[in-house]
């Protein structure tokens, strides 16, 4: 059976100074109190491994959508910013996405992006359609597609025979959750809507449900007023991803330390961008100065803490920020079959090959990011 369509990335003294640097600190976690860049090349690395990154030449990060203050994006944009990549020897220029994950894998696979944000059950899906783009990191096995109710729904089951909203299709995370909940799926009357989530407190066209992200409409309902319940899949065991990154497959396999830089480099930013309301408005400052006067700061705000808090509460068991988890790949094999979304041919064991864990793995040690670069 064909996949449904699914949607929606110095100088020599002071390269010698990072060496020694490196021998002292290789190993201990990378702080967060301050940017700890000098904002000169090579400032964080090792000569030898600088010109290897160099090699690598121009890296194009395509943002999953805008520059929305969302996790994998907020952060890449904040490691350019923060002098981060600079700092590794990399040259990164920073594309807005238009949210539409299907372009943006097909746009990894043909070299005219080399990293991208791309969710786990994506990556599968780009895969089962013979796009060829591998998975390199994950922040957690929760994700940001919810549904949301109004208030006097208290059980996904009283949604039978009624009307849910959904912006295309609903996400397979959501349906898992709602027929594991013992909501009688073909009962539902879906219907597409807009992207104004008042419609659901305004039950417009008799609409009892809408899906959605949790960073992003029911903070917005808040803010106007509206209070909603939001109703997670995570709650459910319902596995999914969360600033999830895949990079294109023959860029990682000549220049694979530079793709562990970009990792190290946007995990040193996550930490800076995360560690109290003078960072994040900060971060959030570069992402504004890079998409204009009509930036909600306010919103996007909300939206990085938010989707960081999603991040800390569900963490990948026993792995660091960024290690993917190939039991959750498996997991979402088994969904994605549940829901006839690929072939019977993408097995788990096949699917775990195209996720890559060396790049997360090498770029820490006890647990620790390691900054500065070897």
């Amino acid at each position: 059976m064909p996949s449904k369509p699914y949607r929606r990335i110095r100088s020599a003294l002071a390269s010698l100074a990072a060496v020694a640097l490196t021998a002292v600190v290789a190993g201990c976690g990378s702080g967060s109190g301050d940017s700890t860049s000098t904002g000169s090349e090579g400032s964080a690395i090792s000569a030898e491994r600088c010109a290897e990154n160099k090699a690598a030449g121009k890296i194009t990060y395509l943002s999953g959508y805008q520059y929305q203050s969302s996790v994998s994006i907020l952060e890449y944009i904040a490691a350019a910013k923060l002098g981060y990549f600079k700092d590794l020897c990399l040259t990164v220029d920073l594309k807005p996405g238009s949210g539409d994950t299907a372009q943006n894998t097909k746009l990894l696979a043909g070299g005219q992006a080399t990293v991208s944000p791309v969710a786990e059950q994506d990556v599968i899906q780009a895969r089962a359609n013979g796009i060829d783009i591998t998975g390199i990191s994950s922040y957690s096995n929760a994700g940001l597609e919810i549904l949301m109710t109004n208030k006097d729904i208290t059980d996904l089951t009283q949604l039978d025979g009624k009307v849910v909203g959904h912006k295309g299709y609903v996400p397979a995370t959501v349906e898992a959750m709602m027929v594991k909940a013992g909501v009688k799926w073909d009962s539902l009357k879906l219907v597409k809507q807009g992207y104004d989530p008042s419609v659901l407190p305004r039950r417009q066209g008799g609409l009892e449900a809408l899906t959605g992200f949790v960073s992003n409409e029911p903070n917005q309902l808040k803010a106007a007023g509206d209070d909603v319940t939001v109703w997670k899949p995570v709650d459910y065991g319902v596995p999914s991803s969360l600033g999830a990154m895949a990079v294109n497959p023959a860029f990682a396999k000549e220049h694979p330390q530079a793709v562990e830089d970009i990792l190290r480099a946007a995990l040193h930013a996550y930490g800076y961008c995360s560690s109290g309301a003078r960072h994040i408005a900060e971060c959030v400052g570069y992402a504004a100065q890079l998409s204009g006067p009509t930036y909600d700061k306010k919103l996007n705000t909300t939206i990085w803490k938010t989707e960081i808090k999603v991040a800390e509460d569900n963490p990948s068991p026993g792995r660091p920020l960024g290690g993917i988890d190939l039991k959750n790949v498996a997991a979402l094999v088994g969904m994605l079959h549940q829901f006839k979304i690929v072939p019977a041919g993408v097995t788990a064991a096949r699917a775990k090959g195209w996720f890559d864990t060396s790049p997360v793995t090498n770029i820490y040690a006890a647990d620790k990011l390691v900054w500065p670069a070897p």
